[in-house]
């Protein structure tokens, strides 16, 4: 195993990383250099969401973490040709508890080949876990995995990966009605979708107006009213926040069929008795004057037929998303 001199490791972690020297910072002009670390911390960031999302999905299912011994262990049949979520982790002569390093959805590379690149002193990740280890800086490395198919490893790239598409809505049409606009490029091929609707929570008024309120100061009596309309003002609005509520496989019809049939027939042949998704798309079709709808969202990602019968997908979107789908069931 080669060793490392303080120096060489230093630069080597800023080539690891892509940190540009301070002679390349010099060179940048301040406006670009502040774009570019805004940049960078904002896919720093998504980077590290991903990751902690990986992490719950790992701890969720409660896997056992096994001590790494050696690379050629990856080289097993049972890892050589699975895809897998697996996740790296490490203790320390002084504390062993065991800490995630990294953690990864091997989707397109086989589970096997991806573990030999941590754990090989010649690959950049390899290289930066070894060398930890030579420095005492951790004790042992451990790894775990769950093995996916490639329909749930789409799934989960629907989660992580694709974007919601709000979906439009026209003006309420013979009384209170109102029709969904779906978007154009909807695939004609099989594949995953999921529907959302937003949900806004609303905080209570912060400590601070409270403490205003309570303690008049110099000012003698209060003005109730004035204290009740900025109490109504200073309410927060959280983050708009789209809860998933149904995982749809379009196995035997298209995308497009598939969420056609959710959307645009309902609308016609709505009834009060239908329940699950068709209901709820229908009822939110129904609004009050001068009451707008719920909004709704979807995604999708197109998937090979014939590996969508394979999987637990429901499941794993469950696991992924940590709470159950409401129209799933």
């Amino acid at each position: 195993m080669e060793e490392y001199s303080q120096e060489d490791w230093g630069n080597h972690s800023q080539d690891l990383h892509g940190y540009p020297t301070d002679q390349e910072l010099d060179e940048i002009p301040v406006t670009k250099r502040t774009l570019k670390i805004k940049q960078e911390s904002s896919e720093e960031a998504q980077k590290r969401d991903i990751m902690q999302n990986i992490v719950q999905i790992l701890e969720s299912v409660q896997l056992k973490w096994e001590l790494f011994q050696s690379w050629t262990d990856f080289s097993r049949l049972h890892l050589s040709n699975k895809l897998a979520i697996f996740g790296i982790g490490y203790n320390t002569r002084w504390k062993e508890d065991i800490r995630y390093h990294y953690a990864e959805i091997s989707s397109q590379v086989p589970l096997g080949k991806r573990l030999r690149e941590y754990f090989n002193s010649e690959k950049p990740e390899g290289r930066i876990i070894m060398t930890r280890v030579q420095k005492m800086n951790w004790k042992n490395v451990y790894y775990k995995f769950l093995e996916i198919t490639i329909s749930e490893a789409r799934c989960l790239e629907l989660h992580m990966e694709i974007d919601w598409i709000p979906i439009a809505h026209s003006k309420p049409t013979g009384g209170n009605i109102v029709q969904y606009l779906l978007p154009g490029g909807i695939p004609k091929s099989p594949g995953l979708y999921a529907i959302g609707y937003e949900e806004c929570i609303e905080r209570p008024p912060s400590p601070h107006l409270e403490r205003h309120s309570l303690d008049p100061g110099k000012e003698g009596r209060v003005d109730l009213e004035s204290l009740s309309a900025q109490a109504s003002l200073q309410v927060e609005t959280e983050p708009t926040r789209i809860i998933y509520c149904y995982l749809g496989i379009a196995e035997v019809r298209t995308l497009q069929q598939c969420l056609f049939l959710h959307f645009q027939a309902n609308t016609k042949t709505f009834s009060k008795d239908w329940v699950g998704i068709n209901g709820f798309l229908s009822q939110n079709c129904i609004v009050d004057p001068g009451v707008s709808p719920k909004s709704i969202y979807i995604k999708f990602v197109e998937v090979e037929r014939d590996f969508l019968s394979a999987g637990s997908l429901v499941e794993c979107l469950e696991k992924a998303i940590g709470y159950p789908l409401k129209f799933n069931n």
